[in-house]
C-alpha cells in the first residue's frame, strides 16, 4: 500500500506554479466533472477519515477550493443527478425519486424537454462526454446520446449488482453509445481506462471538451479489488471487515483519480482544465459509510443524507487550499459551467452560478430558499417527503409519515436540539414556500 500511496503522491503533486501565472492557451476551459456514487461526508482523509489514505482526491482540496456546505438535491441516486445535469429541482423535470427497471418500482421519468448541460454545452462548441453510470432512463429519448452527449461509455442502470460482472437483475446495461458492451474488469478501473482514453485522445484537439464521469463506487455491494482490502486489513488489523472494504473500495477509487490527474498533467490539459469532485448523497451508514460528525445518511433529510464532500479544482483560477462556507447545491453547476464556457445561463433553471466564489469575489448563496425531495415506494408507500431551508433554519422528514422537524444549523449544526417553531414567523414562512414548490412540481408528470 506504501507503495501504491507514494506513486500517487509523485504524479500529482509535483509542478503546480503560483495563482496568476498565464497559460499558454487562451481557449475557453476544458470541464470535467466527477460525481461518485455513496461517498460519505467523513470518508476521506482531508475530511477528517483516520483509517483513509485518499491523497488524489485530497490533492484537488489542497490545491483547489473546498465548499464546507455544499448539497446534493435528494437523499438518493436519480433526482440528485437530474439535477446536476438540467439545473433544476429534480421534481421540476421528473425525476423525484429512483429511476429502476422494474415499472412498479420506478418512482420517475425525465422530461423529453428538460435541457442538459451538455446539450447546450455542444451547442456552443464543446466536445460532450460522459462515462460512467447514467441512471436517469434506459431507452430513448432518456439516454445520454440523445440529451448532447456525442459520446457515451458507460452503465445506464441504477446500481451493479457486482462491481466485476456489470450486471442488474441479471441484465447487462453497458453501452458504447446506445451499443452494449461487455468489458472486463473492475467497474472503476474500467471507467478510468476510458476516461484515460478519452483525455489522450482529445489533449491535441482544437475544441474544449466537457467530461462528465460518473463513478459506482463506494456504492454497494462493497467490493474492492482483493488486493487492496488486503493491504487495508494489514495496515488495519483491527478494523471490522465492513469497514475496511469500504475503507479498501474508496482507496482503489482515489488511486483512481490518480490516474487520472496523472494523465491531465502529462497531457498539458491540467493547465486549462475545470475539475470538479463531489457525491451524489451521503454514506449509507448500515455499509459502514461515515458522514462524520453529521447526523443521519443515505435516504435521510439530516445533514449526513445530503450534505457531500466538494471540491472545485481550476489551475491558476482557483485560489489553492481555499474553503468558503457559501451554500451551494448540485444544480448550482449547470450555470456554474455556463457562465466558465462564456455561454448565457438559460432563465428555466433554478441553480445560480458559483463562479464568483470560485475566483475568490464576494458572493452571498445563502439567502435563497431551497428544497429537496424524494419520492419512493416499499415502506415509503409511494409518497415522498422533504427537507427546506432558508439562511440557518432548515425543516425536514425522513419519511412522509413522520411530523416535520426544525433545526437552527448555525447554532445546532449537528441536528440534535429540534426547535419547537410554533411561533416562528420565519419558520411558517418556510412551511409556507415548501408548500408551494411542492404545488409547482404536482403538475410535472413523473411516470
Amino acid at each position: 500500500m506504501l507503495k501504491v500511496f507514494s506513486f500517487i503522491l509523485a504524479t500529482i503533486t509535483l509542478g503546480y506554479p503560483t495563482l496568476g501565472q498565464t497559460t499558454n492557451k487562451s481557449t475557453r476551459p476544458n470541464i470535467l466533472c466527477i460525481l461518485v456514487d455513496d461517498l460519505g461526508y467523513g470518508d476521506l482523509s482531508v475530511q477528517g477519515a483516520a483509517d483513509m489514505q485518499t491523497p488524489a482526491i485530497d490533492n484537488l482540496a489542497q490545491h483547489g477550493l473546498t465548499f464546507t456546505n455544499f448539497y446534493a438535491n435528494s437523499t438518493v441516486c436519480s433526482p440528485s443527478r437530474a439535477a446536476l445535469l438540467t439545473g433544476q429541482y429534480p421534481d421540476m423535470v421528473g425525476v423525484p425519486g429512483v429511476i429502476r427497471q422494474i415499472p412498479e418500482d420506478n418512482w420517475g421519468n425525465l422530461m423529453d424537454q428538460s435541457l442538459c448541460i451538455a446539450e447546450v454545452l455542444r451547442e456552443n462548441g464543446y466536445d460532450t462526454a460522459m462515462i460512467g453510470k447514467w441512471h436517469l432512463g434506459l431507452q430513448a429519448p432518456d439516454l445520454p446520446n440523445k440529451k448532447g452527449f456525442q459520446l457515451f461509455k458507460g452503465f445506464l442502470g441504477d446500481m451493479m449488482d457486482d462491481y466485476w460482472t456489470h450486471l442488474r437483475g441479471g441484465i447487462n446495461w453497458m453501452r458504447h453509445n446506445e451499443t452494449e458492451i461487455n468489458p472486463e474488469g473492475h467497474a472503476t478501473d474500467i471507467f478510468t481506462d476510458w476516461t484515460i482514453e478519452f483525455l489522450n485522445n482529445h489533449h491535441k484537439a482544437d475544441q474544449p471538451f466537457f467530461l462528465y464521469l460518473a463513478y459506482n463506487a463506494p456504492h454497494f455491494p462493497i467490493q474492492p479489488p482483493k488486493e487492496w482490502l488486503d493491504q487495508v486489513m494489514e495496515r488495519q488489523p483491527n478494523s471490522s471487515e465492513k469497514r475496511a472494504k469500504n475503507v479498501a473500495l474508496i482507496e482503489h477509487l482515489d488511486y483512481n483519480i490518480g490516474r487520472i490527474m496523472k494523465v491531465l498533467k502529462e497531457t498539458g490539459l491540467d493547465q486549462n482544465t475545470l475539475i470538479v469532485f463531489t457525491s451524489d448523497n451521503g454514506g449509507a451508514l448500515r455499509y459502514a459509510q461515515s458522514n462524520g460528525r453529521l447526523r443521519g445518511g443515505k435516504q435521510d433529510m439530516y445533514e449526513g443524507g445530503i450534505r457531500v464532500p466538494t471540491f472545485f479544482y481550476w489551475k491558476n483560477k482557483i485560489l489553492p487550499n481555499s474553503t468558503t462556507p457559501n451554500l451551494a447545491m448540485l444544480m448550482d453547476l449547470f450555470p456554474t459551467f455556463c457562465e466558465v464556457a462564456e455561454i448565457d445561463v438559460p432563465q428555466s433553471i433554478d441553480g445560480i452560478s458559483l463562479l464568483p466564489s470560485l475566483l475568490g469575489k464576494p458572493q452571498s448563496t445563502n439567502t435563497r430558499y431551497l428544497f429537496w425531495v424524494r419520492r419512493e415506494g416499499w415502506h415509503y408507500g409511494g409518497q415522498a417527503y422533504y427537507a427546506a431551508r432558508y439562511g440557518d433554519l432548515k425543516i425536514l422528514q425522513n419519511t412522509p409519515f413522520e411530523p416535520v422537524q426544525a433545526f437552527d444549523l448555525k447554532n445546532d449544526p449537528y441536528e440534535k436540539q429540534p426547535l419547537n417553531p410554533s411561533d416562528m414567523e420565519q419558520y411558517q414562512d418556510l412551511r409556507f414556500q415548501l408548500q408551494n414548490h411542492i404545488r409547482k412540481a404536482g403538475a410535472i408528470p413523473w411516470q
